[in-house]
């Protein structure tokens, strides 16, 4: 039996539903849906979504509006946490995870450096901590992690990067590097590991210039798994035509 698992920063989960998003969610017929950036308290993204045939959790930022994570799931999950147990990083609502039967899937919503940088230092200890997170959670079960990680990895992963390395939030090498950190502790990017070579494939696009129709993107959305899950994994794909967002989903399917 396969199992899709699609995450989706929604830049606004009542925005969202707006322009389409039950449609979507509808076509996309996933057995687990995880939001980034939701912009809505808990009960907010309840009354929005309405009666749909998914579990629905979630992890609101204390600031209304703001950050935010939440997972749509067909099945009950063994537990729900949120947050990393961090109280200076538990405060935005960025971290839900899900304990079932074979593995712990946790949604994330990394936090931007901004567009000056001024939050690069605080998304470097973020990175660090997130990761130990991840790890311990690894000593139990297999851990997949899904979301905006708010950075691309390689060159490859954006459509200028000679313009945008160590200008831009989201490629600096600070940045990069927490990413690096991941994937040494043994987290697979999963696209990348199925399709290490194509190019032009992104998940975020400035709403500024036409970029998305010029498709000068990046890729900033990530599933990273846990080594022994790679047998499992059937595909890793980005959809770029659901447009409720200046992200589009990206999913993976296990079998």
């Amino acid at each position: 039996m396969s199992e899709k698992i699609v995450s989706w920063n929604v830049n606004g989960i009542r925005a969202a539903i707006k322009k389409g998003f039950h449609q979507s969610i509808d076509t996309m017929a996933a057995d687990i849906i995880c939001l980034q950036e939701t912009k809505a308290q808990d009960d907010q993204i309840l009354e929005a979504l309405g009666e749909i045939p998914y579990h629905v959790y979630s992890n609101s930022a204390i600031k209304k509006g703001y950050s935010g994570t939440s997972i749509l799931s067909k099945k009950e999950p063994i537990s729900v946490s949120r947050g990393f147990g961090i109280d200076i990083h538990d405060q935005e609502g960025r971290i839900l995870t899900l304990e079932y039967d074979n593995y712990y899937l946790t949604n994330v919503y990394v936090p931007n450096s901004k567009n000056d940088l001024s939050r690069l230092d605080y998304r470097k200890g973020w990175d660090a901590d997130f990761r130990d997170y991840l790890k311990n959670l690894e000593k139990t079960k297999p851990v997949i992690v899904c979301g905006d990680f708010n950075v691309a990895h390689k060159d490859v992963d954006l459509a200028r990067p000679k313009a945008n390395y160590n200008k831009s939030a989201g490629f600096t090498q600070t940045e990069i590097d927490g990413m690096d950190n991941f994937v040494g502790a043994g987290l697979i990017d999963s696209f990348r590991h199925l399709y290490p070579d194509t190019v032009d494939a992104y998940t975020w696009w400035s709403y500024r210039g036409g970029a998305r129709e010029r498709n000068v993107g990046w890729r900033i959305d990530y599933f990273l798994l846990s080594e022994s899950m790679l047998p499992q994994l059937a595909a890793a794909e980005i959809h770029p035509s659901y447009m409720e967002s200046d992200h589009c989903p990206v999913s993976i399917t296990l079998q």
